[in-house]
This record gives structure tokens, sequence and C-alpha cells, in this order.
């Protein structure tokens, strides 16, 4: 991973980060022209590799053909994090982060580093889909298309409290939190391994249970799928991380507070806006919503057994369905 030195970083809160680093991986080369450029948007608590499920030769984004930029989030434990900035912002003292701020970082990246003017897409899963429709909108002009995958331009109602009462309560009520100043991450684990079940009860839909599709993921049993996927995920997480990450998601809002659909109308980018059939966090009729008030933006419900968890290309039927809406945006 490549480390971008941002140096005394202002955020939109009005408080510099001192010395602030953003993080991020490369794949495949830019051209002379330096128009094959593609920003791929990670999602809650995942390292950017985890996105390169997504990526190959033949495929629509292809490192062949692309130079696929991948950053990774602040507080995501390799950008600026409360695990890894000094103090007086370290641990439980580190300062809010905005969406807003993880863009301009990006931008910076893109345009101080790279000498990039032009994105041909930004695309984002998850949480990722708020820095895509904050892209878009800040930076109509830059940006040629974005997609949003199981994402939003702020998380529906439902959502922001998923992410206060199942990702962040279950860590800062845990008796070892002390307000962010834990000696060791795993004094905190309790929390982790309640957010892992509060995330296995919630985050898939409910039909995985009864027909017991987690076995066609190499599970043998229930409770190895909740131990070996859901609270592996959290427990190789920071816990200070995660909350930074958490309340970030649920303070996004591109109006700032006003007219989303005045803000959404901004975007010049060819827009495509995907969801999962069963996705419980974006679910398919508010991400349509989002869609028909941005400019000829195109609207796909992929039907998936897995819904939110189609994420991390479960299924066969789930990867083609988001190739293909990725051929499609990339298409002229």
């Amino acid at each position: 991973m490549e480390i971008f030195e941002l140096g005394d970083f202002p955020l939109s809160t009005g408080v510099t980060l001192p010395n602030a680093k953003l993080a991020y991986n490369t794949h495949g080369n830019l051209n002379a022209n330096k128009d094959n450029v593609i920003i791929f948007e990670s999602f809650l608590g995942a390292a950017p590799d985890a996105l390169e499920i997504w990526m190959g030769s033949g495929r629509p984004l292809d490192p062949d053909k692309h130079f696929i930029i991948l950053p990774a989030v602040f507080g995501g434990g390799f950008s600026s994090s409360p695990s890894n900035t000094a103090p007086p912002f370290d641990r439980g003292a580190f300062p809010p982060i905005n969406i807003i701020d993880e863009v301009v970082a990006q931008r910076r990246l893109v345009t101080e580093k790279f000498g990039i003017e032009e994105l041909q897409l930004v695309v984002g899963w998850s949480t990722g889909g708020l820095r895509s429709y904050e892209w878009a909108i800040r930076f109509p002009d830059m940006v040629k298309r974005m997609a949003s995958i199981a994402g939003a331009p702020r998380p529906p109602s439902w959502t922001r409290l998923w992410l206060r009462t199942v990702v962040e309560e279950p860590i800062t009520s845990d008796p070892a939190w002390n307000n962010g100043f834990y000696l060791d991450r795993q004094a905190v684990q309790a929390g982790a391994r309640l957010q892992g079940l509060g995330t296995a009860l919630t985050a898939p839909p409910r039909h995985l249970f009864s027909e017991e599709l987690w076995r066609a993921a190499g599970f043998v049993s229930l409770d190895d799928f909740v131990a070996r996927f859901w609270q592996a995920f959290w427990l190789a997480t920071d816990p200070n991380d995660v909350v930074c990450q958490a309340r970030q998601a649920r303070a996004a809002d591109p109006s700032g507070g006003g007219d989303l659909a005045a803000a959404l109308g901004q975007i010049k980018a060819k827009t495509f806006v995907a969801a999962f059939t069963g996705d419980n966090l974006f679910p398919p009729e508010e991400c349509k919503l989002d869609a028909e008030k941005i400019t000829n933006a195109q609207f796909r419900e992929i039907s998936s057994a897995w819904g939110h968890m189609a994420t991390y290309a479960l299924s066969e039927q789930d990867r083609q369905a988001v190739d293909n809406v990725l051929q499609e945006v990339l298409s002229d």
C-alpha cells in the first residue's frame, strides 16, 4: 500500500489534522492521456484489497485497460485513523471526519500525485457509494461516470439507526471502551463479538437463514457462519477505527442538511444506481428514489439471494450481474 502525504489537512469541521495521510493501492497503468482512471471506493470496515475480487483481465474493471485507484478510508487503519495518529488526536480524541474530507483528500491525490483531471468512473460499494455520490456532486466536471452499488447519497434512516445501534454501540458500551482510550483492542473484543451477532442478525436477508444459504459459502453451521464470517470480520478491526467510520457514514449528507434533490441535480456524470433484492441497509425501492432525482440516471435492481452480502461475490450470479452493470456504465 502506498501513502500520499496530505500534510496539515484542514477538515470540514474546522479542525486541522496534522501530518495526515491517505493510503491507496493502484492496479494497471496510467495511460499517456491520463483518461483511463477509475476510483473504486471501499465499504465499512474493509481494506481496499477487499475490492480486488471485482477486478480482472477481461472484466469491466480491467487493469489491462484501466488505472484503478483503491483509496483507503480515513479511520480504516491505513489512512489517518484513531489507531495510527499521534497525540493530541490519538485514539478516542481523533476528530470527526466527514465524507467531503475523504473526497477532497482523494482529489488531491489524483491531481497532485498523478496529474489527473478527469475520472472515467467513480464507483463505490455500500458506504463507498456515499463517496461516489459526493465525488459526482462536489466535482461534477471531473467525474465522467458514477456508479453506486448497494449505496446511497446519504444513508436511509433505518441504516443510520443500524450504524449506531448495531455497529457503534456494542463497542462504546463495552466496559473496556474507556471513551476510546483502551490499551489494547483485544480488551474490547466482547463488544466486537456483539457487533458480529448484531450484523449477522440484521444485515443478511432472512431467507439466508431459513434456506441455510451460508452452507454454499463453506460454513458447516449457523454458529460457524456467525463466528468465522461476522465476528472474525469485526475482531480484525480496531474498535476506535470502526466507530470513526460508522459515525462518518451516519453523518453523510451531500446536501449539508439541505435539499437532497437539489444536490443530486448537480450531477453531470453518466450515473448508474444498482441495488440488490433483500438488502436491508440500502433497499432497492429507496435507491430507486435517489436515481429518480438525477438527470438521466439509470437504476438497476439485481435479484440476489444474498442481499447486501452480494458485496462479497458469494455467487456467480451476483458477480455476473454486477459485471453487467459496470460494463454498461463504462460503455460509451
